[in-house]
């Protein structure tokens, strides 16, 4: 079993354990996270599948990590630079405390609420420890492309994201 077998079982597994559901989509070219759907902060189930077709960063972050917090702003300028890409936040925290946060700072791209089972979807999808913020670059048909483990630098996802906005 190869690398990409085991995102996919562990993505099924994970969102199964941390409450989440499997949403089967048509798409068989896009890895098995964009199966998944999440609630926004209001509660409003949305499939990662209607992300499909443009570049997606994915920023799984909590309110209560300054690292994922100071990045935010960076994401959102990010998001408005490059309209061919979407940002979407995955909160590894409470709705409440994403729709509390979000009153003081809101953000652009859209934010989803993985819960605390986000900690080990994260781990299944190449982040062994957990830690946050962790930050993946998905292609036009849903394959992840490139990691980022820690506070992102604006400065690198722009020259990323500049390239990835052209292909």
């Amino acid at each position: 079993m190869n690398r990409r077998d085991l995102l996919r079982a562990g993505v099924a597994v994970g969102a199964l354990a941390s409450g989440g559901t499997l949403a089967r989509v048509a798409v068989a070219s896009a890895a098995p996270f964009y199966d998944l759907e999440f609630p926004d902060a209001a509660g409003q189930p949305r499939r990662v599948s209607e992300f499909l077709g443009k570049p997606m960063v994915l920023n799984f972050w909590a309110t209560w990590c300054p690292p994922c917090v100071k990045e935010m702003p960076d994401l959102d300028y990010l998001q408005s630079k490059y309209p061919g890409v979407t940002v979407v936040g995955l909160a590894v925290d409470t709705a409440d405390n994403v729709r509390k946060f979000s009153e003081k700072v809101p953000v652009s791209y859209p934010v989803l609420v993985a819960g605390h089972g986000g900690i080990q979807l994260m781990k299944d999808m190449g982040n062994p420890r957990g830690g946050l913020p962790y930050t993946i670059l998905f292609d036009a048909q849903g394959q992840p492309v490139q990691e980022f483990i820690g506070q992102i630098n604006r400065d690198e996802l722009d020259q990323v994201l500049a390239s990835a906005a052209t292909v």
